[in-house]
């Protein structure tokens, strides 16, 4: 997926019914942002057994419908209410390959020995 400098991406939380099409996923975009789906923003959404991720775009003369399902395992997406959070392009690049972005590292405790 090529993404430009000026792309802005934003996930739905939760959970979508991922039998939903370009016209059923626009009007969710619709719902939460005022500016609509025509904005050029890249539009991520997952299915409840998180092996689907589905990306809706316009890209100026129609909209696109981009689709990924992985073969094992799922990807993480995160609980919540059913809200559009911006991420960064490097962060969908990294969700697209499966790492957890949503979660942070341990901190680890270290000392010089001496």
């Amino acid at each position: 997926m090529i993404l430009r400098k000026d792309t802005r991406v934003f996930v739905q939380l939760g959970y979508t019914d991922m039998r939903k099409q370009i016209n059923g996923l626009s009007a969710l975009v619709q719902a939460e942002r005022s500016s609509g789906p025509f904005d050029g923003s890249y539009y991520v959404f997952c299915g409840k057994t998180k092996k689907v991720i589905k990306v809706l775009y316009w890209d100026r003369t129609g909209f696109c419908l981009w689709l990924k399902r992985l073969e094992k395992d799922s990807f993480p997406w995160p609980q919540g209410e059913s809200d559009l959070t911006e991420i960064t392009r490097n962060q969908i690049r990294l969700l697209l390959r499966g790492i957890d972005i949503w979660k942070a590292h341990k901190e680890v405790q270290c000392s010089i020995a001496g």
